[in-house]
């Protein structure tokens, strides 16, 4: 059975394009010390690629605390990631030529990320590569955020592509759920410190940076 031709690539956001995933450690794991919660920086692994009211909704299932307030906890830590990018928000790895190598091979190209619009336009802003993206998605306002894959449903369809056209890149465990669910193909580059779990295995490829992409999409397309 031959492969579905490819036609779009979309990537994630944070940990894909964005050095920002310690960054959402450091402010989740602050927000969440500061409301008495005992956990470690390694705890916070547990949500990434969880939207932000997912994120704290995590916390207070486990360990509930006082005058609960969803939003006021995920401003606080939104607000926090914000700052950091605006400051100092650096490109992962091979984004320009991955992001160019997209464009010369005809390849349409969308973001699917679970953050809000205030950090998707820090970031777009401060890697100046917003021009990059012909389909833009938030799960901010969604039902469900990933691992639903509605965002990337949502996505595939703002670029006018079939899901089963598209390959989807993902950092993270509950990123590739999502992908998987909306029938893409799938790319795992993962944190380096845990990219020797087997978890990655639900993928179809895993790189260790997007140094590696442009040799794998001329092999596809």
């Amino acid at each position: 059975m031959s492969k579905p031709e490819l036609k779009a690539v979309i990537f994630d956001m944070d940990g894909v394009l964005i050095d920002s995933e310690p960054v959402w450690q450091i402010a989740e794991h602050k927000v969440m010390t500061e409301l008495g919660l005992n956990i470690t920086i390694e705890d916070t692994v547990e949500t990434t690629g969880l939207r932000i009211d997912q994120v704290v909704s995590f916390w207070y299932t486990r360990f509930p605390w006082p005058n609960y307030d969803n939003q006021q906890t995920a401003k606080a830590i939104v607000e926090q990631v914000v700052s950091h990018i605006n400051a100092d928000g650096k490109a992962m790895l091979g984004v320009i030529a991955a992001l160019k190598s997209c464009q010369e091979m005809g390849l349409k190209i969308g973001l699917a990320t679970s953050s809000s619009s205030d950090i998707i336009n820090a970031v777009l802003n401060k890697l100046e590569i917003r021009e990059y993206f012909q389909s833009i998605k938030s799960a901010e306002h969604l039902a469900y955020g990933k691992p639903h894959p509605e965002v990337y449903l949502n996505c595939a369809n703002g670029l006018n592509i079939d899901p089963i056209n598209c390959l989807a890149i993902e950092d993270s465990f509950n990123g590739l759920v999502a992908a998987r669910a909306a029938n893409m193909q799938t790319i795992a580059i993962p944190e380096p410190k845990f990219a020797h779990l087997p978890k990655w295995a639900i993928a179809h490829q895993q790189l260790d940076d997007l140094t590696f992409l442009p040799k794998v999409l001329a092999a596809k397309v």
